[in-house]
């Protein structure tokens, strides 16, 4: 590898390091390729990448980019990690691998620039991924909103049953049978006896405007 090309690998390492979420330090003895290859597969869900370089090039690349808690670790071999997306489900990736080969050892990493141990590494991947802590979230916003829901709509059902036993055991009357207006009640009542008799006998006399019958109107009728 000529000078260029070094140059060209420290760059891409020290913007890798720069863009990466977490890095993890991983002693990749025994790894074969075609192991690597899965490894890597399972690490892109995490946007994620598994990258062997020459440890005095990954130095140089960790000053460029500041990344001090990384020199320490690039002793022997070393792998690095560079997570851009989802940290827990790459660190789980990561142990899943060495459960199931026997291989991989921590070594340490960095995450937000902090130092990190491999009992550190250890417990993110313990942690629930990005996804399920979204949906465990989202659970816990939304159960107050549905147990409220649910109440209402309980006490809504409830309330329209217990008005129908209500009206059922006759204690609420129909609208029909409620007491009509005092106009419609007077109306309706019994009248006075003499009352009524006084007003028949107004019917009979004539009124003002009507024209008295004449006296020779009078006789005929009286001799008829």
């Amino acid at each position: 590898m000529n000078r260029d090309q070094k140059a060209a690998v420290i760059e891409r390492v020290a913007t890798e390091i720069q863009a990466s979420e977490a890095i993890f330090a991983i002693d990749y003895r025994g790894i074969s390729v075609k192991q690597a290859g899965d490894l890597r597969t399972a690490l892109r869900e995490a946007e994620a990448d598994f990258t062997v370089v020459k440890n005095t090039l990954t130095e140089r690349a960790a000053d460029q980019a500041g990344a001090e808690h990384l020199k320490p670790l690039l002793e022997g071999p070393t792998a690095l990690t560079f997570v851009r997306g989802d940290v827990a489900l790459a660190a789980k990736a990561l142990a899943r691998f060495r459960r199931e080969n026997g291989l991989l050892e921590w070594k340490g990493g960095q995450m937000d620039g902090n130092a990190l141990t491999p009992d550190e590494i250890e417990s993110i991947s313990r942690l629930p991924a990005r996804e399920q802590l979204h949906a465990q979230l989202v659970g816990v916003i939304a159960s107050p909103v549905t147990t409220l829901v649910r109440g209402l709509a309980s006490m809504i059902s409830g309330l329209a049953i217990a008005l129908e036993q209500v009206r059922a055991q006759g204690l609420v009357q129909p609208a029909a049978d409620s007491p009509q207006p005092a106009e419609e009640s007077a109306s309706e009542a019994p009248g006075d006896p003499v009352a009524e008799e006084e007003a028949a006998d107004a019917a009979e006399e004539p009124t003002e405007t009507e024209e008295a019958p004449s006296e020779g109107e009078e006789t005929e009728n009286q001799e008829g």
